[in-house]
């Protein structure tokens, strides 16, 4: 416990702390009110003990499981997991838990937002990329109509807890998914960052890159929580990597990795590609560029004919522009081929 490390996300009534360390789980009743009725929802691709140590810790307490994988974030999931809060008996003085990665959270979140109107809400984030990205800031969503994230709510949690230790049962694939999402972030922000994960920063002190990643993301939600300005900087690599994703076979991740490519300036990119590289990600778009940008209409970040695209030229700094759709689907195609 002594290694823990506490980072408060300020936002006013919706404050919250962010804990990281090891061994985190087993003092869960430390971070969280447990001492009440609490639903526990996680997916058959986390360990079953991670959710049960959540259990133990807890006055009576019921665990929710529904199929790994993105496929499961749609409304049959949603609707199932509320069944069971119903059946539970949960009122609105109790409390929902997510331990898992980001479907779980998302799927959790979007519960817990709408279950009566809103109950707590604490996220035990199991994934590199989850606990580096998707577990603070509010954003809980389901896919819905064959469209990402479509149906959704800002709703901040109570508390996140990041144990570092269950890292572990992660497979390299899953680690290198996570730190995709550490680059974006060190790309738009924070040099150092880059230049320390250049250095070998993600295989030697883990703990701490998470928390400096932790530490822009909550600076840019403490800035625009509801992603009116500042808080699409966090889409770097997003909008051609959802396109990327909705074709399926590659994780969010590896996605988001080959998003960010065309994204950089061209003196730049071979940086970024020799890092992603290292960390055994993918740098070539071998699919079709058209089936990927057919699905880019759809992005959220836009108004239809147009979107808002985030352009890094140097590490740490970055443009966004807001740009027509075909003129961007076209730039992508064209520096994808040099």
């Amino acid at each position: 416990m002594s290694d823990a490390k506490t980072l408060r996300v300020d936002l006013a009534d919706r404050s919250y702390d962010i804990t990281v360390g090891k061994g985190l789980l087993d003092l869960a009743n430390k971070h969280m009110n447990l001492s009440r009725r609490v639903a526990i929802v996680t997916d058959s691709g986390v360990p079953k003990k991670y959710a049960e140590v959540i259990a133990s810790l807890c006055d009576e307490s019921k665990i929710i499981t529904f199929p790994e994988g993105e496929e499961s974030k749609n409304i049959g999931t949603y609707t199932y997991i509320c069944e069971q809060l119903l059946t539970f008996g949960l009122q609105r003085k109790d409390a929902i838990v997510a331990v898992g990665g980001g479907v779980v959270g998302d799927m959790a979140g979007f519960a817990a937002a709408t279950y009566m109107r809103g109950v707590d809400f604490y996220n035990v984030p199991t994934t590199l990329l989850s606990q580096v990205d998707s577990s603070i800031g509010g954003k809980t969503a389901i896919d819905f109509g064959g469209v990402k994230n479509i149906l959704g709510a800002f709703y901040q949690p109570r508390a996140v807890l990041i144990d570092t230790d269950v890292l572990s049962t992660l497979d390299k694939r899953q680690i290198s998914s996570g730190l995709a999402e550490v680059v974006k972030m060190s790309l738009t922000s924070d040099k150092e960052l880059f230049e320390a994960l250049e250095s070998g920063l993600w295989k030697t002190d883990i703990a701490d890159m998470i928390i400096r990643a932790l530490k822009i993301k909550k600076a840019v939600v403490e800035a625009d929580e509801r992603e009116g300005g500042l808080r699409k900087i966090l889409n770097f690599g997003h909008t051609f990597g959802h396109g990327i994703e909705a074709l399926g076979g590659l994780y969010h991740g590896e996605c988001v990795a080959l998003g960010m490519i065309p994204m950089c300036a061209e003196e730049l990119r071979p940086r970024v590609k020799n890092l992603l590289k290292s960390m055994g990600l993918p740098t070539e778009f071998s699919g079709d560029h058209d089936s990927a940008f057919s699905f880019m209409k759809h992005d959220k970040k836009g108004d239809g004919a147009k979107t808002d695209a985030v352009f890094v030229d140097a590490p740490g700094s970055y443009r966004l522009e807001k740009i027509e759709l075909s003129k961007l689907c076209e730039y992508i195609k064209k520096m994808s081929e040099v």
